[in-house]
């Protein structure tokens, strides 16, 4: 089987303009080869998403899908992520790195977890 290079897709539904290496983050975590689709949201798209996918009310914070071993997609509710941040003891650019970096973890096969929260942590003071 011939596999397409590998691809990083971002579509920003949002008004948030980002400077965070969203593409590197996805390289380091999950791998260059690896197919990742990102969407950056607002509360209308993700209480929908919410309760497609989880049945739950309201707008949630992300969710990832893995679509296969090599494929994944990641939605993240922006402006979820700008009320929770002080929270979080974050700014809201490092929430919304934050909640990447923990969905790139999870794709990539990690559990909620002391391991998992040191990851998370180091790659945050590495790429933010």
């Amino acid at each position: 089987m011939h596999r397409v290079p590998a691809m990083f897709a971002l579509s920003n539904r949002t008004t948030l303009k980002t400077r965070i290496p969203f593409e590197r983050i996805k390289d380091a975590i999950l791998g260059k080869k690896y197919d990742l689709s990102l969407v950056l949201m607002g509360d209308t798209l993700a209480t929908g998403l919410n309760k497609t996918h989880k049945g739950r009310k309201g707008p949630t914070d992300v969710l990832s899908f893995p679509l296969d071993r090599h494929e994944g997609e990641i939605f993240i509710n922006v402006r979820r992520a700008e009320r929770d941040a002080k929270s979080f003891g974050h700014t809201p650019r490092q929430h919304i790195a934050f909640l990447y970096i923990h969905s790139c973890l999870h794709l990539a096969g990690f559990e909620h977890g002391e391991d998992m929260e040191k990851r998370e942590d180091a790659l945050l003071q590495k790429f933010i």
